[in-house]
């Protein structure tokens, strides 16, 4: 995979050879990295872990080593030692080259696609029976920007959407609007077609949680009531009569699916997420019915007294599995199977890649293993994306049913609170009313995107819409508005293109600026490799404070030499399309003007 960091291959190179030349190290693993602030150097090796065979102690043997380097690779100016840690200093001239080579380039960092390698990453898969809410969000965006990593290291990425549009909770919405609808429909209403179905399956619940009242308080258990209330009795007799395809049934399911379909439309698009493929779980609930007999065939399966099928993971460290039940019908994981197979034979991906909570890392255990035992060739490819909940301060944003905070009323707060701010801070001078409104949308949905992705997808998070908002710290605005900052320099400073530098020799604040910029194409194959679109959100927050520190000590436009001046246009060119790419990663957008 080629990313543009050639002095670092050189680098590890040489000090390869200088290890076995000098100690007789045979295929040494080199790590290099960026030399720390408070020292000189570009790059920093350390050579602790090579002091057993150099048998020399850590500053004989860093010297030796940045001896050899400075004999051998041209572009080298001098090294110096602290410890056991050897600081590199590269020629000046070679930064400056490497600015002028990318610094128009707006694919800088992109690895060379290699198309035959297939990934499939499998995100949102909500269910239809109500709307999407702030655990769909965090799920979309890692699961679209995740994606966009992948296309950046040159993958050919398919991104699906697995919907659960069918069961007995789809059933429940269907009962309650088939009873108490009036043949309401979004155009009657006025509410978008997700919100609809999802107030016909909280009215489901009330009814229900009220007749189970009912029947303890005739004297039945509570798990007996949960079984013999009316409504549940009503919703399982309706997904009978949708397995057996009644046309009454399956006409009033696809009606509300239709209206949510339209819902979510609204809310992916708002989100700015999107699919190349659709599955649908009615169309694939009975494909792995299939492979439970082709897996009882090999004896990997086994069948008990009643006729219910299971695999024993117990070697594993599992449990036993139960996979078929007695009276033929399938369980999730059996769909699982079936679907795992299908997009297989869709899209022939060795590697798929499921964005879902970690409340199904069990499941997704069992999922691999049981692809393994049948021996399917993309089983070892089987990731699961696991993420935590997301949380709020409490008593914020509390969604109508009072519990779940809800996705189009959180993007709209966030729109809200951008607009407010924006105005708080008396910035909206100069702009169109059909300007503003686009700039707050950029600026809540940029703050609630950067926010949720530049946490470390596993782990559990807080949701702070204010803190998000900030225009100062690491979030979504403060790097939006270093990208409008610097796309204000280059329009004032009237240059279209920019000329030599030759001969300059960039101060402190460039170099560091420079080496920020050069990083990037690590951070995309290093994102890629974890799959963790907050290492392109970190990254991209350094960037932004780094130019901010270069930006407040050196003078642009106003630079009387002409090379410095080009130089440093160059650096503005450069860093705003690195911000721009990097947000795009993120499905981010940044605003030529805040």
């Amino acid at each position: 995979m080629k990313h543009d960091n050639h002095m670092e291959q050189e680098l590890k190179q040489h000090i390869s050879a200088a290890l076995t030349q000098l100690f007789g190290i045979e295929n040494p693993t080199v790590v290099i990295e960026p030399t720390r602030i408070e020292f000189e150097g570009d790059f920093t090796f350390v050579v602790f872990p090579y002091l057993k065979q150099s048998k020399k102690g850590p500053e004989q043997t860093a010297n030796d080593i940045g001896t050899y380097l400075q004999q051998h690779l041209s572009q080298i100016d001098s090294f110096n030692v602290i410890k056991g840690f050897l600081n590199l200093v590269i020629y000046k001239q070679y930064w400056v080259d490497f600015v002028a080579q990318h610094y128009r380039n707006a694919q800088y960092g992109f690895a060379t696609p290699k198309s035959k390698e297939k990934v499939l990453v499998e995100y949102s898969s909500p269910n239809t029976n109500k709307p999407l809410h702030l655990g769909h969000v965090r799920n979309n965006l890692l699961g679209f920007s995740v994606s966009n990593i992948l296309k950046a290291n040159g993958y050919d990425v398919v991104m699906c959407n697995l919907v659960n549009d069918r069961g007995i909770h789809i059933c429940k919405s269907m009962y309650a609007w088939m009873q108490h609808g009036k043949g309401e429909t979004p155009q009657s209403s006025g509410m978008k077609g997700d919100h609809l179905v999802g107030k016909y399956y909280v009215a489901f619940d009330k009814v229900f949680k009220a007749e189970q009242k009912e029947l303890v308080a005739a004297g039945m258990s509570e798990e007996e009531a949960e079984k013999k209330s009316p409504s549940i009795l009503a919703a399982q007799e309706l997904l009978r009569k949708w397995e057996a395809g009644d046309t009454e049934t399956v006409d009033v399911w696809k009606t509300m699916n239709g209206w949510v379909y339209d819902g979510f439309d609204v809310s992916y698009k708002s989100l700015g997420v999107s699919f190349d493929q659709f599955y649908y779980e009615s169309n694939t609930y009975l494909l792995g019915k299939e492979i439970v007999q082709e897996g009882l065939g090999k004896n990997v399966f086994f069948k008990k007294d009643d006729g219910s099928v299971w695999v024993d993971l117990t070697a594993d460290g599992l449990d036993q599995k139960l996979l078929l039940r007695g009276d033929g019908t399938s369980v999730y994981i059996t769909q699982d199977i079936g679907t795992a197979e299908l997009k297989y034979k869709d899209f022939g991906a060795e590697r798929s890649i499921y964005v879902v909570g970690n409340e199904q890392d069990y499941h997704f255990k069992v999922l691999q293993l049981i692809c393994e035992k049948l021996g399917k060739s993309y089983a070892k490819g089987i990731y699961h994306l696991s993420y935590g909940m997301v949380e709020l301060p409490h008593g914020k944003m509390k969604s109508r049913e009072g519990t779940v905070v809800d996705a189009d009323d959180l993007v709209a707060e966030m729109i809200q609170a951008a607009e407010d701010t924006t105005k708080a801070l008396g910035k909206t001078d100069g702009f169109a009313e059909t300007e503003l409104q686009e700039l707050y949308q950029t600026i809540g949905l940029g703050a609630l995107k950067y926010f949720l992705l530049k946490v470390d997808p596993r782990k559990k998070m807080l949701f702070n819409p204010e803190e998000s908002i900030d225009f100062q710290g690491n979030t979504g605005p403060f790097i939006q508005y270093t990208y409008a900052r610097i796309k204000s320099i280059l329009r004032n400073s009237g240059a279209t293109d920019v000329g030599e530098t030759n001969g300059v020799v960039p101060n402190y604040l460039e170099n560091k600026l420079i080496q920020t910029l050069y990083q990037y194409p690590t951070v995309i194959a290093d994102a890629g490799k974890d799959l963790s679109p907050g290492l392109v959100a970190n990254y991209v927050y350094d960037l932004a404070k780094s130019f901010s520190h270069f930006y407040h000590e050196c003078s642009i436009i106003k630079e009387e030499n002409k090379a410095t001046r080009n130089l440093r246009l160059q650096l503005c060119m450069m860093t705003a399309h690195t911000i721009q790419s990097a947000f795009s990663l993120l499905g981010i957008n940044v605003p030529e003007r805040m």
